[in-house]
């Protein structure tokens, strides 16, 4: 499972900060770093929002490669 990389690679592409992304979400900034290092992975109830966030399929999330399977970013 790749999820936590590709939130890393998502959010560095959109130019947000942890803060940001941990602002939209509702869940604190710890949260999205242990994310991001593997950690913990976020709540299934949240993968909605995540890929909402970024303008990608929620299938994008567990991708190697996030922004590869999406042409418009």
């Amino acid at each position: 499972m790749h999820i936590g990389s590709s939130i890393r690679a998502l959010r560095q592409h959109s130019g947000m900060t942890q803060e940001q992304v941990a602002s939209q979400l509702k869940v604190s900034c710890q949260a999205v770093s242990k994310w991001e290092t593997g950690a913990n992975t976020p709540d299934i109830s949240l993968l909605p929002a995540i890929a909402a966030l970024f303008g990608v399929t929620i299938d994008s999330l567990f991708s190697p490669d996030p922004l590869a399977l999406q042409p418009d970013l």
